[in-house]
């Protein structure tokens, strides 16, 4: 258990499979946290990502925390997760046929306090999309616990047309970032120093 150095705070099976490409051994602690922020999108997510590092940290003095947060906005205003279906139709009408940003904010607390936080940004395009097609693709069950209520790597693949950054900042964890991040702190993906 001591060579255990880093904690994910974060629940999100998405991140914990994209973390574990880096091959750094790591254990799941997600601190329940008030994730309400006024900010806008970008920053957000970054105030989210660092309130989720900090609180994971006080219960785990002496080990590198990794949080993040991420949101979808469209006309720079985010969308979180849907609250039920007509939200995640509302929300799935509002990007059809153009252009959206997905933000993460990513916060490193290394085992000495240190914090580092930076915020991704990526542009993504949804194709059209009948009222029929969203219907068919809430009634999945797929957007009910994504931001912006879609997830790229699932069946919302079928409307996207083009990704301008990283496809795994859309995921929810941007990797470069995260291993430059994590680099800071002495972890290094794949024991690559």
């Amino acid at each position: 258990m001591d060579e255990i150095q880093l904690i994910l705070a974060s629940q999100s099976p998405r991140r914990r499979e994209l973390l574990s490409l880096t091959g750094i051994p790591f254990l799941v602690d997600a601190p329940e946290v008030d994730e309400t922020c006024p900010l806008g999108a970008r920053e957000a997510v970054l105030a989210l990502a660092r309130r989720k590092a900090l609180a994971a940290a006080d219960k785990h003095p002496g080990k590198v925390i990794l949080a993040s947060d991420t949101l979808v906005a469209v006309d720079d205003v985010p969308l979180g997760k849907p609250a039920d279906e007509a939200d995640a139709f509302r929300m799935l009408r509002s990007l059809a046929d153009r252009w959206h940003q997905v933000y993460t904010g990513v916060c490193v607390v290394s085992a000495t306090g240190e914090v580092f936080a930076e915020v991704d940004a990526t542009d993504v395009r949804f194709g059209p999309m009948s009222d029929g097609a969203i219907r068919a693709y809430i009634a999945t069950g797929e957007p009910m616990d994504k931001a912006g209520s879609y997830a790229l790597q699932g069946i919302a693949g079928l409307w996207i047309e083009e990704i301008r950054g990283s496809h795994t900042n859309v995921i929810g964890l941007p990797m470069t970032l995260t291993r430059t991040l994590l680099e800071k702190c002495g972890l290094h993906p794949l024991n690559i120093a």
